[in-house]
């Protein structure tokens, strides 16, 4: 949900048409996954939750997003690149979950899957044309790459939660992702002649609820409807 918003604020924004387009569509495909699991887990809490509820009234340590997601359009190639890490790893985690033993969470992966295939295939094609672009596009999207890239060691940090989901066959083995999703995304810097940063991993709390301060100016404008008239639906 917070990626999908990141991608909202840029429609009319983008370098070109198509590409404006395009990732509005992303936009509106993770909004739509994420309401899949949202429903879901209003039946799971049940008493009066409701997807708007789950989406909209929580607090900043209520949200347990990686930073990553929250990370600012600082231009097109932070979105990329950006994008490009959550699809890797988006596409195997879902490849995973369609086999989880929740038919539930299973049902809206398969459906989710088709939609990250062509989000990956968009993402990655751009850092290739970026890195292998003109002197100016490669230095943008190496400069973007080595702002984003240490986000991405918190996709596999295991919450104790994630344990007991991969233990009890309903979530993904963080563990075996990373190993595909370093070859992935070494594969690709490759054919874009991006050097892979070296850096250490960053602050990586998200998933415990600790944010940067982006996060608090995201729920100030996605919450603002729902919290200034009160039981808005969807």
């Amino acid at each position: 949900m917070i990626l999908a918003h990141r991608l909202s604020e840029l429609c009319g924004h983008g370098p070109a048409l198509e590409t404006d387009i395009a990732l509005t569509n992303i936009s509106l495909d993770l909004f739509g996954q994420v309401r899949g699991f949202f429903q879901y887990a209003a039946t799971l809490k049940g008493e009066e939750a409701t997807e708007d509820s789950i989406a909209f009234l929580r607090t900043g340590r209520e949200h347990f997003n990686c930073l990553l997601m929250e990370q600012a359009n600082v231009d097109f190639a932070h979105v990329i690149a950006r994008q490009f890490f959550f699809d890797v790893f988006q596409k195997l985690q879902l490849e995973q979950l369609v086999n989880s033993k929740d038919e539930h969470i299973a049902a809206i992966a398969v459906k989710s899957l088709k939609e990250t295939k062509y989000h990956l295939r968009f993402s990655a094609e751009w850092v290739k044309r970026l890195g292998d672009g003109t002197e100016e596009s490669h230095n943008r999207i190496q400069t973007a790459v080595d702002a984003l890239y240490p986000f991405t060691g918190e996709f596999f940090r295991e919450t104790a939660l994630e344990k007991e989901m991969k233990e009890n066959g309903i979530g993904a083995d963080l563990a075996l992702i990373k190993k595909d999703f370093d070859e992935m995304v070494a594969q690709t810097f490759a054919e874009a002649k991006i050097n892979l940063p070296e850096s250490k991993m960053r602050m990586a709390k998200g998933k415990e609820g600790i944010h940067t301060e982006q996060l608090d100016y995201i729920l100030t404008e996605l919450q603002y409807m729902q919290r200034a008239y009160p039981n808005m639906e969807w």
